[in-house]
């Protein structure tokens, strides 16, 4: 009776149950056009040669070794490609409980949109995450049953509960006084903030999140406030580094972004007022930035549809386009750009619709790419299992119809997408 339900549960989800590729599996995909996202080239006629879950052999089609008895898989009108990797993703999140509406879910709850968000990011292209906050612990969970097979979805780095200072950002500051309510990832100063390290190190956190300065969807903030000092974040940084962890730091703010680099942070999200002092900063320390350029137009659009606070949308008002404009100026002035979305907090699975903005504001469709492969690969410390389709990385595969180096725009329609070996969409 279990199967049978478990079989059900699969056609009325659209897709295969989860699976592992097996170990000695062959499978050759020819690609009609194939990103060489390491050398910024495309490459016409190649095959790829998959055992198991990782790249065996990558090359021209004319001279490949194709094991007998491989699956052959044709995609040679079709331009092949490492799967995308998204730096700054919420799965818990639903882009349509913003606000007060938020207050009614549990975290129980949060983490099954988790499961929803997590095939469709997924089935959009995106192989890998780096989900950078949920209550509950609902990341690690939702991490843990796609390692296992229980759901499908990305490779996922969790962060836990963001970290931040009381009434700030990653506090909950909607519930009146006599609730007597502070959000779990409240710490005040360095030693307390440090032991908030080791707590979520101790539940299963793969990276740090903390909020530097204040946010745009939180309430009692504004996003260019410093909340966290330098010595906060110098020991958590320090704390982070010594368990293995890497930190990422919530920072709009132009002083909470400098001291977040100086600290030693090692990517800053947003940085929407970074200045000239920051982004030298950033280049000199090799400081990735991951900035949301594409969530603006949601939140101006769907905002109050979303139940966002209209404090929010009005501090977006504000920010958005000088977040856009200094997303320019900081690729230009030589710092590392990472992709990172913010998605949660508009629909996700859209992820790729921020392409076409980072090669409005400055990048070229390559360089776009990049920044969702082997930028966010070096970033997420994984660079030797994703990010490029190289021989013994694990073999992430999308596919679209047209040249996306041309036209980045072909990635909001990925037609084929592999994990690990196992086709996912197709």
């Amino acid at each position: 009776m279990k199967l049978k339900h478990l079989l059900i549960s699969a056609a009325v989800m659209g897709a295969a149950a989860p699976s592992f590729a097996d170990a000695g599996k062959v499978v050759a995909i020819r690609a009609g056009k194939l990103v060489d996202v390491v050398a910024g080239t495309v490459l016409k006629d190649q095959t790829i040669v998959i055992t198991g879950e990782r790249i065996t052999s990558v090359g021209p089609s004319a001279s490949a070794k194709v094991p007998a008895g491989a699956q052959l898989i044709d995609l040679s009108s079709q331009t092949v490609l490492p799967g995308l990797i998204d730096m700054h993703t919420h799965l818990t999140g639903d882009p349509y409980l913003g606000g007060y509406n938020a207050l009614g879910v549990s975290d129980t709850r949060a983490a099954l949109y988790g499961v929803r968000a997590a095939r469709r990011t997924l089935e959009a292209g995106f192989t890998t995450v780096r989900n950078v906050g949920a209550g509950g612990f609902g990341d690690v969970a939702l991490r843990d049953a796609i390692n296992d097979g229980d759901f499908i979805g990305p490779r996922m780095r969790t962060a836990g509960y963001a970290i931040g200072i009381q009434g700030g950002h990653c506090d909950e500051n909607l519930l009146p006084a006599d609730m007597k309510f502070t959000s779990r990832g409240v710490a005040d100063g360095p030693w307390e903030a440090r032991a908030k390290v080791r707590e979520m190190a101790k539940y299963g956190a793969d990276v740090i999140k903390i909020c530097a300065s204040g946010g745009v969807l939180s309430k009692g903030d504004e996003p260019g406030a410093q909340q966290y000092t330098l010595e906060e974040m110098q020991a958590i940084v320090g704390e982070a580094h010594k368990l293995g962890r890497k930190v990422a730091a919530h920072a709009h703010g132009t002083s909470s972004i400098r001291d977040a680099i100086l600290a030693g942070v090692d990517s800053v999200e947003h940085a929407s007022l970074i200045d000239d002092e920051g982004i030298k900063l950033a280049r000199e320390k090799g400081t990735y930035l991951v900035m949301d350029i594409y969530n603006d137009d949601f939140i101006l659009q769907e905002g109050e549809k979303a139940g966002m606070l209209p404090e929010s949308i009005a501090k977006e008002k504000v920010i958005g386009q000088l977040q856009r404009d200094n997303f320019r100026k900081a690729f230009t002035g030589g710092a590392k750009m990472a992709f990172g979305s913010d998605s949660g907090v508009y629909p996700h699975g859209d992820n790729a619709k921020q392409f076409a903005y980072m090669i409005k504001y400055g990048m070229t469709s390559m360089q776009a790419i990049q920044a969702a492969t082997i930028n966010a690969a070096d970033l997420l410390g994984w660079k030797d299992r994703v990010g490029s389709l190289t021989v013994g990385k694990y073999a992430d595969i999308i596919a679209v119809k047209g040249d996306p180096a041309e036209n980045a725009a072909e990635l909001t329609k990925v037609t084929f997408v592999m994990k690990g070996g196992e086709v996912i969409r197709k």
